[in-house]
């Protein structure tokens, strides 16, 4: 039977869900079933749907309790996770709620006290609600932490494992992410009851387009000025990651300075600026969004040509989530580094590592081509 038949019919009929991709095919059968899951897959695979799907499914919505919990990392991605939910939720009666930080908490309880059927939140504000005894975590029958390897790092791990063993007795417990350690595999073991295993490799994957990795080499003090080169490109749609807020506001003051068309993302900032920034990005008013890894884990932007490490990554968990916001279900993209000369050793290591072929690029009249110094040069002599 297919993984869409298992769906019942009123679901089917309302959404068209005509096809699936692999990790859904494994997912959405283990978690009708009520199986415990580990899922480690790419991004950009379809995660967020073959846990959504089957929680749709399974919740009731006439029945006036919280069913299941999602716990996000940031607070973008649950933002996104509910924006997923609300299109697939519209006409009926199943009802859900955000619950992040940096939004007022107060109008949060008075919707608590409505009983959404689904909610999805932060660490931070989900702990801080579940304490005062707003959020009542004990008739949750399905948790999901997304982003797992974060939410089960030292950091998160006590206030997650609190959300779990205040949930219902024999809750489903289900975790993803694209990069699973083996001991975030060790501690989601032991809050699990017999997990299913599931492991979808970028190889597995049906790819329609392709993702070039590519680097052009920038003097350190030259790179705001190459954002700033990038933001006039036609076409160009650019995630630039930094690694740290410093430097994203320094880039920012000098980059609208010189009337450049970005805007930034990052933890400083308030639920509504990060809200503006997001949108505008997505309709195309700005060509860039500068951020830290905050918008790395499960950002879905629609369109977007290019990853750009302003900063070389310090891992390859790192390297992978920022470069996933590209190319993904298929799509053509691009990631771009700004290579100077003190980060040359780390790329080709991290590059190495990962068994990824890489492209140098060189400025050449306003556009970005293939080719090195010497290629410009002789380009500029004909």
């Amino acid at each position: 039977m297919s993984v869409i038949n298992l769906l019942n019919e009123t679901l089917q009929n309302k959404w068209k869900f005509e096809t699936t991709m692999k990790v859904q095919d494994e997912m959405i059968p283990a978690m009708l079933e009520g199986k415990d899951i580990v899922a480690e897959s790419p991004t950009g695979s379809g995660k967020t749907l073959a846990y959504v799907l089957p929680i749709l499914n399974k919740v009731n919505g006439s029945k006036k309790q919280t069913q299941a919990l999602i716990v996000a990392p940031s607070q973008e991605l649950a933002m996104q996770i509910v924006e997923v939910i609300r299109e697939w939720t519209a006409g009926t009666d199943i009802t859900v709620q955000q619950l992040i930080g940096g939004a007022n908490s107060a109008r949060q309880i008075e919707k608590l006290k409505k009983k959404p059927t689904i909610v999805v939140g932060t660490p931070g504000r989900l702990n801080e609600l579940a304490k005062a005894n707003k959020l009542k975590l004990k008739e949750v029958e399905t948790v999901v932490l997304d982003e797992c390897d974060q939410l089960l790092s030292r950091e998160y791990r006590v206030i997650v494992k609190s959300f779990i063993e205040g949930a219902a007795y024999g809750r489903q417990v289900v975790v993803v992410s694209a990069t699973i350690t083996e001991e975030i595999k060790l501690v989601a073991n032991r809050l699990m009851f017999e997990p299913v295993s599931i492991e979808i490799k970028p190889e597995d994957m049906v790819q329609v387009g392709k993702v070039v990795h590519s680097f052009i080499k920038v003097d350190e003090r030259d790179k705001t000025d190459m954002l700033r080169r990038l933001s006039h490109i036609e076409g160009l749609r650019g995630l630039a990651f930094v690694n740290n807020i410093d430097q994203v506001l320094m880039k920012e003051s000098k980059l609208k300075y010189r009337d450049a068309k970005v805007v930034t993302l990052h933890s400083d900032m308030k639920k509504e600026e990060r809200k503006k920034a997001l949108d505008a990005f997505r309709k195309g008013d700005v060509r860039i969004l500068i951020a830290t890894d905050i918008a790395a884990r499960g950002l879905d932007i629609e369109g977007l040509t290019h990853v750009i490490h302003v900063d070389v990554p310090h891992t390859i968990e790192q390297y992978t989530h920022r470069s996933g916001r590209t190319g993904r279900a298929g799509a053509d993209g691009e990631v771009l580094t700004l290579l100077s000369y003190k980060d040359e050793k780390t790329y080709k290591k991290l590059t190495r590592e990962m068994n990824v072929k890489t492209v140098q690029k060189v400025w050449h009249q306003g556009e970005m081509i293939e080719g090195n110094s010497k290629t410009a040069t002789q380009k500029r002599g004909k």
